[in-house]
Protein backbone atom coordinates (compact mmCIF):
# COMPACT_ATOMS: atom_id res chain seq x y z
CA UNK A 1 0.00 0.00 0.00
CA UNK A 2 1.19 3.33 -0.84
CA UNK A 3 1.65 6.08 2.07
CA UNK A 4 -0.73 8.93 0.80
CA UNK A 5 -0.04 12.70 2.15
CA UNK A 6 -2.61 15.78 2.06
CA UNK A 7 -0.43 19.04 1.71
CA UNK A 8 -2.19 22.26 2.85
CA UNK A 9 -0.85 25.86 1.29
CA UNK A 10 -1.50 29.03 0.73
CA UNK A 11 -0.58 30.75 -2.90
CA UNK A 12 -0.12 34.80 -2.22
CA UNK A 13 0.64 36.95 -5.04
CA UNK A 14 3.55 39.15 -4.97
CA UNK A 15 1.62 42.37 -4.79
CA UNK A 16 -0.54 40.44 -1.80
CA UNK A 17 -0.20 42.59 1.56
CA UNK A 18 -1.22 41.45 5.01
CA UNK A 19 -2.67 43.17 8.30
CA UNK A 20 -1.14 41.95 11.45
CA UNK A 21 -4.17 40.04 11.64
CA UNK A 22 -4.40 38.44 8.57
CA UNK A 23 -0.75 37.09 9.12
CA UNK A 24 -1.35 36.23 12.27
CA UNK A 25 -4.58 33.94 11.12
CA UNK A 26 -2.29 32.52 7.82
CA UNK A 27 0.36 31.24 10.27
CA UNK A 28 -1.76 30.48 13.10
CA UNK A 29 0.34 32.35 15.71
CA UNK A 30 -0.60 34.75 17.87
CA UNK A 31 -0.28 38.56 16.89
CA UNK A 32 2.20 39.04 19.51
CA UNK A 33 4.63 36.18 18.00
CA UNK A 34 4.59 38.20 15.08
CA UNK A 35 5.56 41.21 16.89
CA UNK A 36 8.51 39.59 18.17
CA UNK A 37 9.19 38.53 15.02
CA UNK A 38 8.93 42.05 13.94
CA UNK A 39 11.20 43.12 16.89
CA UNK A 40 13.91 40.90 15.90
CA UNK A 41 13.95 42.13 12.76
CA UNK A 42 12.76 38.40 11.03
CA UNK A 43 9.71 40.59 9.16
CA UNK A 44 9.30 44.54 8.86
CA UNK A 45 5.87 46.20 7.83
CA UNK A 46 5.67 48.46 5.14
CA UNK A 47 3.65 51.08 6.45
CA UNK A 48 1.43 52.66 9.42
CA UNK A 49 1.68 52.80 12.76
CA UNK A 50 1.26 49.16 14.60
CA UNK A 51 -2.56 49.37 14.67
CA UNK A 52 -2.07 49.28 10.81
CA UNK A 53 0.60 47.64 10.13
CA UNK A 54 0.67 45.87 6.53
CA UNK A 55 3.22 42.84 6.05
CA UNK A 56 4.60 41.98 2.11
CA UNK A 57 3.43 38.49 1.38
CA UNK A 58 7.11 37.59 1.07
CA UNK A 59 7.00 38.23 5.28
CA UNK A 60 4.48 34.79 4.77
CA UNK A 61 7.08 32.55 3.85
CA UNK A 62 9.64 34.19 5.87
CA UNK A 63 6.86 33.43 9.07
CA UNK A 64 6.68 30.22 8.14
CA UNK A 65 10.42 29.71 8.04
CA UNK A 66 10.70 31.31 11.44
CA UNK A 67 8.19 28.53 12.91
CA UNK A 68 9.95 25.68 11.35
CA UNK A 69 13.15 27.19 13.15
CA UNK A 70 11.69 27.50 15.97
CA UNK A 71 9.52 24.36 16.25
CA UNK A 72 11.87 22.01 14.05
CA UNK A 73 15.26 22.66 15.80
CA UNK A 74 13.97 24.80 19.12
CA UNK A 75 15.60 28.07 17.97
CA UNK A 76 15.03 31.10 19.88
CA UNK A 77 13.98 34.30 17.91
CA UNK A 78 17.50 35.12 17.83
CA UNK A 79 19.11 32.41 16.45
CA UNK A 80 16.06 32.43 14.01
CA UNK A 81 16.85 35.98 12.41
CA UNK A 82 20.23 34.50 12.16
CA UNK A 83 19.22 31.64 10.43
CA UNK A 84 16.97 33.44 7.79
CA UNK A 85 19.09 35.83 7.21
CA UNK A 86 22.15 33.13 6.38
CA UNK A 87 19.32 30.96 4.29
CA UNK A 88 18.45 34.17 2.07
CA UNK A 89 21.93 34.40 1.40
CA UNK A 90 22.91 31.35 0.12
CA UNK A 91 19.80 31.27 -1.89
CA UNK A 92 21.09 34.47 -3.45
CA UNK A 93 24.01 32.76 -3.98
CA UNK A 94 22.64 29.96 -5.89
CA UNK A 95 20.76 32.26 -7.89
CA UNK A 96 24.27 34.26 -9.11
CA UNK A 97 25.99 30.91 -8.97
CA UNK A 98 23.09 29.73 -11.87
CA UNK A 99 22.69 32.94 -13.87
CA UNK A 100 26.99 32.37 -14.36
CA UNK A 101 26.57 29.03 -15.46
CA UNK A 102 24.17 29.74 -18.13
Amino acid sequence: MSKQSILTGIVVEETTVFTLGELSRACGKPAEWILALVEEGIIEPVSGDQSHWKFHSYCLRRVRIAQRLESDLGLNLAGVALAVELLEEVQALRNRIAILEK
